[in-house]
């Protein structure tokens, strides 16, 4: 299946909208055309899709179809969707964080899992820049009308951890800077699926979206798409079937350390996008399934903690450096394998 979306955006009318086609493969199965869309476009209802039908947007080999439409190999569907009002509209809400550091220039959170950093699709409120919206009210950088205002970076939906964002345009500008010529320094904790062999070593590989689920991200072994992508990693602690480890990155490529362990062959834990939420390594037994199954409840998102952040002070050139020790779900599944491994010889 192939894939292209614009974001044509009118903008001298005021008008926002966004565009989708697809061609749908050989084997494919009769589906509703509105189940087939909510699969493939993030963060999409199908009340979306059906309203979009319903105004004479959802089009099949160039005829309007209702949402009841059953899609056939070699179909090809394109879907025009009007952007939420408030998807240009950042709004302040009084949201606690968790600040590890701030000053006149700079403020660095420890970001929970499951926050969304910005506004965008699906994810209008609850967002780490809503809050900062709410807390730098007053602040000319988080007035401008912005949607993302001070970030330099961003961390995965259900990815926790260290991230710094800027409370100034200089300061924005100056730590984008850093980021491009790769002298950010960061480090994140992995719980991956297997024994990476060897122990520890340099993943490398260009990363960009999937050829065919645009959802994903994809590693290109020939280096002629994508973007070139390096994660170096050491295993730190060995958990039978799963294994703890520490990555440094390189490049901060989207998805990149969650592609670059499935590529090799181990998942992220609980992983759900790229395979790491099934039983990749261990026995049959209906215990250990039901043991795996209790710590995917656990731990309920992909294993994966930005740690470590290190960076020069946008203002003052000072080292800046902070930490922070795995959370809580990710530490209770750790101490879970630990037991479950306690006395066992597992086969690696």
């Amino acid at each position: 299946m192939t894939e292209e979306q614009s974001n044509d955006a009118a903008k001298d009318h005021g008008e926002l909208y966004e565009h989708f086609r697809f061609e749908v493969d050989p084997g494919q199965n009769p589906l509703r055309i509105d189940k087939f869309l909510v699969s493939r476009i993030e963060n999409l209802s199908r009340n979306r899709i059906q309203n979009a039908a319903a105004a004479g947007n959802v089009l099949v080999n160039n005829k309007e179809v209702k949402s009841n439409y059953k899609v056939k190999p070699g179909d090809i569907i394109s879907i025009v969707l009007a952007y939420p009002p408030r998807e240009v509209e950042l709004i302040p809400e009084d949201i606690p964080l968790n600040v590890l550091y701030e000053d006149d220039h700079i403020i660095v959170v420890n970001k929970e899992a499951g926050m969304v950093v910005h506004p965008g699709h699906g994810n209008y409120s609850g967002t780490l820049v809503n809050a900062l919206a709410w807390r730098f009210r007053d602040l000319e950088l988080f007035k401008s009308g912005e949607v993302r205002p001070g970030l330099v970076h961003r961390l995965d939906k259900n990815t926790s951890g260290i991230i710094v964002i800027a409370k100034t345009e200089i300061a924005m500008n100056r730590l984008a800077r850093q980021f491009f010529n790769r002298e950010i320094r960061r480090m994140y904790y992995a719980l991956v699926w297997g024994n990476p062999d060897p122990p520890e070593g340099t993943i490398s590989g260009n990363i960009g979206r999937h050829p065919v689920d645009r959802l994903k991200m994809h590693l290109f072994e020939n280096g002629s798409e994508g973007k070139h992508a390096v994660t170096h990693y050491r295993v730190v602690e060995r958990l039978g079937y799963v294994n703890l480890v520490e990555c440094t990155l390189e490049t901060g490529r989207t998805h990149q350390i969650r592609v670059h362990f499935e590529h090799m062959g181990h998942p992220l834990f609980n992983d759900e996008k790229y395979g790491g939420n099934r039983i990749l390594k261990g026995t049959t037994f209906s215990k250990y399934k039901q043991f795996v199954q209790n710590c995917f409840k656990m731990l309920p998102r992909h294993a994966l903690h930005a740690f470590s952040l290190g960076f020069a002070h946008p203002f003052t050139g000072e080292d800046m450096y902070f930490e922070t020790g795995l959370p809580q779900d990710i530490k209770q599944v750790v101490e879970k394998w630990k037991k479950y491994v306690s006395g066992r010889e597992i086969e690696q």
